[in-house]
């Protein structure tokens, strides 16, 4: 039974000390706990899975206010967590990037390693605010630790620019919790996951029934937020087609297969009309001036006769000495009406698409293409299609809600329709493919908003502003999408207030906790 600790009493100075507790078996017990989270996330689905197991590891870390043993039971839970929700980068460092079974190995468990700092600090200082303020039990887990747990996902997510990846929220876009998404956003999704996990641990207490209320109301209010509707229609729908071209990784930047990747992409665009065309991620992996004369002409040749909008992924730069200094990871857009569009990704890869200083020589072991971009503008204009407005983003840009939300706040008039475009050829038919559009249909709720997705080999798919998946082409198949889509304008709280909202809901439990712990330490 988890219990308040007190002072000992006068005079009992030669009674025996408690044993300390050991941390292997835990810590080994909360690595298998933190694994198991995948089966949470998709395609498994298992979300009510979450709650078990943050119990499991809050009861551990509750058993005693050792600030140390707390750090190392986050840690190896962390490590858990993050070595089997990212287990699939290691198909991208061997089978492209061309580092060595065990080295990459080393990579990925290192890599669990350091994200397992984050859930060490959240169980770390969670206890070490338990001593200080001499907390009850029901305080400590139902303010402060889910509050902790959430914060170190945040952190997580932007330091060292971000890898938040299998944040405990996604695995809810289908759970009741997704209706506190467009109010509070996946970290504030994370803290209601701890909750209800906290409320299952408080069953080894005595209020056995007020936790099962708790758990209960927390699930029915994110049912009833779920029926409301934060943003409305605008005009018309588009048609849109998106394209997946299925082209193998390993002959993507291969240059006996550049060209018949190009024909592939011409036919495709062009092989039908549509309001908007949409391919995936360095679908043309050649430099505008690396193309046939006749290439990008044709194209929007097509673009004008058609009456079609197309956005093309392809890398820009001006000539061979720019892309050496200022190239782009981008999306190119072709109007109806002549026009021309740019965006450029923000959001980079470190060493995918950037290389940290002091790492050159861990990229050229990779040996990964395209391996140094310039960053894009933090917001950028929409393409205007019809009377739609587009947003684009590439890649895990939209794992970075927070992001996604300043395009949408801080534009004059903000998209109706996102799009991502993506290239997970990278990791073959591994989970990876499934967890993305996941992490799609949770921008798709936090801002009202459909999201496209053209992708390469998967998901290819169309996502309603509820994170429905109303149509998707099967995984590692070339395809063409179509479907008609209806854009949607309007603010959710998430995207005028961001992670705010999040970060009030922590200061607050936070604030409630130290009062609960004055007022236990005036009455005791």
């Amino acid at each position: 039974m988890l219990g308040r600790v007190r002072a000992a009493p006068a005079g009992a100075s030669n009674a025996r000390a408690p044993t300390p507790r050991g941390t292997a078996w835990p810590m080994l017990f909360a690595a298998i706990a933190g694994g198991l989270s995948l089966l949470s996330f998709a395609p498994f689905g298992a979300w009510p899975l979450q709650f078990v197991l943050l119990a499991f590891v809050f009861y551990q870390v509750g058993m005693d206010t050792a600030v140390r043993r707390a750090s190392l039971i986050g840690w190896a839970f962390g490590l858990g967590w993050s070595v089997a929700g990212m287990h699939w980068l290691y198909i991208a460092i061997t089978r492209f990037g061309g580092l060595p079974a065990p080295l990459a190995a080393l990579a990925i468990v290192l890599l669990g390693a350091y994200m397992g700092l984050f859930s060490s600090l959240a169980m770390g200082t969670a206890a070490w605010l338990r001593r200080r303020w001499s907390l009850p039990v029901a305080a400590f887990l139902l303010l402060v630790l889910p509050a902790c747990w959430g914060l170190s996902e945040w952190l997580r997510g932007w330091v060292l620019t971000g890898f938040p990846w299998a944040a405990s929220g996604y695995a809810h876009n289908a759970s009741p919790l997704a209706g506190y998404a467009p109010l509070l956003g996946v970290y504030g999704l994370g803290v209601l996951v701890a909750l209800g996990g906290a409320a299952l641990t408080m069953l080894t207490q005595r209020a056995r029934w007020p936790a099962i209320a708790l758990l209960a109301l927390l699930l029915a209010a994110g049912a009833g937020l779920r029926h409301i509707d934060w943003t409305t229609a605008h005009g018309q729908p588009l048609s849109v087609r998106l394209l997946q071209g299925n082209v193998a990784q390993d002959e993507k930047f291969d240059p006996a297969h550049i060209r018949d990747a190009l024909a592939l992409y011409h036919q495709l665009i062009t092989a039908a009309p549509a309001d908007l065309i949409a391919t995936p991620e360095t679908a043309i992996v050649l430099y505008p001036y690396q193309l046939p004369d006749d290439y990008l002409p044709t194209l929007a040749s097509f673009a004008r006769s058609s009456g079609s909008a197309l956005l093309i992924g392809m890398p820009l730069a001006a000539n061979h000495d720019d892309a050496l200094r200022n190239a782009a990871n981008s999306v190119a857009g072709m109007g109806a009406d002549g026009s021309v569009y740019r965006f450029d990704k923000h959001h980079l890869v470190p060493f995918g698409e950037f290389v940290p200083p002091g790492f050159h020589w861990f990229v050229e072991m990779m040996a990964i293409p395209l391996g140094d971009f310039r960053r894009g503008g933090a917001v950028q204009a929409p393409f205007a299609v019809k009377d739609q407005l587009v947003l684009p983003n590439i890649c895990y840009e939209d794992a970075f809600g927070e992001e996604i939300a300043l395009q949408l706040r801080a534009a004059a008039t903000p998209a109706t329709i996102l799009v991502n475009a993506s290239n997970l050829a990278w990791y073959g038919e591994s989970v990876a493919i499934a967890q993305h559009l996941q992490i799609s249909r949770m921008r798709a709720i936090e801002t009202g908003r459909p999201m496209l997705r053209a992708t390469n080999t998967g998901a290819t798919a169309v996502i309603d502003p509820h994170g429905v998946v109303l149509a998707a082409l099967p995984s590692a198949q070339r395809g063409v999408l179509s479907a008609r889509v209806q854009g949607m304008r309007g603010n959710t709280p998430y995207i005028r207030y961001g992670n705010l909202g999040f970060l009030a809901l922590c200061a607050a439990a936070l604030a409630l906790a130290w009062w609960r712990g004055r007022v236990a330490r005036a009455a005791a």
